[in-house]
């Protein structure tokens, strides 16, 4: 990995290409504010700065790198094309349209029906093809061929790095006394721009890279190890298989180090900062702090930028990431409770949870499919406590009470 020594001079993006990046596309996307959090602060043991990319008008910093390269296309280009499923497709469809050039959008005909629409809604034409992404990209490129269109690489095209190496002149500027970039990597366009203006500083600053536990693809490249990459992660979005060669270049020579990240911690992240900063994140876009919490003697001491680098995430899995952490804060709870199946036997356990002040949500009485003798049963209670200690408090009750129960944990 990189060392501050390390010389950089022949790097694909130097730091002048992201400095005229930024002076290209500044009127025409987000200034997005960098912050403090106290709460994380306080919580992780490092001073966290977040950079609210999340806030763009397509909620994602793919904006950036989509938009530098629009730029730069000669005039009288008869489109773009480019393959995503994500937010790469907005930010290219949404600045494309604004700038009166055509594009056309490739996605895997599996693409929920709300991304298709969104990125429809940027005026892109929209190709269904393939179940897969890499289906996907090899029409994108037939298409290109055929149609004569430029492709947009999500991340591995110099333009596109640049582009995205804008947030950190932005965070930089912002929070002169950042020491570190804790940077989301998916394909490794974000992490190389935003590592080329660090090493350009006058001063020491790290760049951390996060991959989802799942999809550690740029960590296999960089370390020579080969973890599978597959499984269904909340971070979709640098869910990404095969990292860029540009990208691996600079991750290389660039990044201090790469860390990788559970599903675990990604849900308690994206809670979290939704519970304390009031603001929605996708997986991938709570990378960085689920780092933070994960590896907390990584990152103790430091005075943090975290990239929130996307906000796309769909409402139904968001309310599941949120009652998943009420469950394992123990707020929310299901307690599964022998009981004898005669007249009052639940209106007594029930007089318990009364007594306790804990309010129950559902009841579920399972008379059939249980190893119990015919004259017993198995209710599962769903309910709510203040915290942890409260759900003990009750649990304590339950068993003072001769009750066999016992909490249904979450994996």
């Amino acid at each position: 990995m990189a060392t501050q020594s390390t010389p950089h001079a022949t790097m694909p993006v130097t730091i002048d290409d992201i400095r005229t990046a930024h002076a290209r596309i500044a009127d025409q996307i987000v200034r997005t504010p960098t912050f403090i959090s106290r709460t994380l602060s306080e919580l992780t043991g490092a001073t966290v700065y977040l950079k609210f990319e999340n806030l763009q008008f397509t909620a994602a910093y793919k904006e950036r790198g989509a938009l530098n390269t629009l730029l730069q296309l000669p005039a009288g280009t008869p489109g773009v094309i480019a393959a995503s499923a994500g937010n790469h497709a907005q930010g290219l469809a949404y600045h494309a349209h604004r700038l009166g050039i055509p594009a056309t959008i490739v996605m895997p005909t599996n693409t929920p029906t709300v991304k298709v629409t969104q990125t429809e809604g940027h005026k892109a034409t929209v190709v269904l093809h393939g179940d897969t992404f890499d289906a996907a990209y090899a029409h994108a490129r037939e298409l290109e061929t055929e149609r004569g269109l430029t492709f947009v690489h999500p991340f591995d095209d110099i333009r596109v790095i640049a582009g995205q190496g804008t947030v950190a002149i932005e965070m930089l500027a912002d929070v002169p006394a950042i020491d570190m970039l804790i940077t989301p990597i998916g394909g490794g366009g974000l992490i190389s721009g935003m590592a080329t203006v660090a090493r350009a500083a006058d001063k020491a600053i790290e760049v951390i890279g996060v991959e989802a536990e799942l999809f550690p693809s740029m960590y296999n490249r960089i370390n020579g190890t080969s973890y599978p990459c597959a499984g269904d992660t909340l971070a979709e979005g640098i869910a990404v298989k095969e990292p860029g060669g540009i990208t691996s270049l600079m991750v290389r020579e660039l990044v201090d180090d790469i860390v990788l990240v559970s599903e675990r911690s990604l849900e308690e992240a994206v809670s979290l900062l939704l519970q304390i900063e009031k603001t929605v994140v996708e997986g991938a876009g709570a990378a960085g702090l689920a780092a933070l919490l994960q590896h907390p003697d990584r990152f103790k001491g430091k005075t943090v930028g975290v990239v929130l680098c996307g906000g796309n995430i769909d409402t139904r899995l968001l309310a599941n990431v949120l009652l998943r952490d009420l469950a394992r804060s123990g707020r929310l709870a299901r307690l599964r409770i022998r009981l004898q199946d005669q007249p009052g036997a639940l209106f007594n356990v029930a007089r318990i949870f009364e007594q306790q002040r804990v309010n129950i949500i559902e009841i579920y009485h399972q008379r059939v499919f249980t190893t119990l003798p015919a004259k017993g049963l198995i209710t599962d209670i769903e309910c709510e406590t203040r915290d942890r200690a409260h759900l003990d408090r009750l649990m304590r009750a339950l068993n003072d009470a001769g009750y066999e129960a016992s909490p249904v944990e979450l994996a």
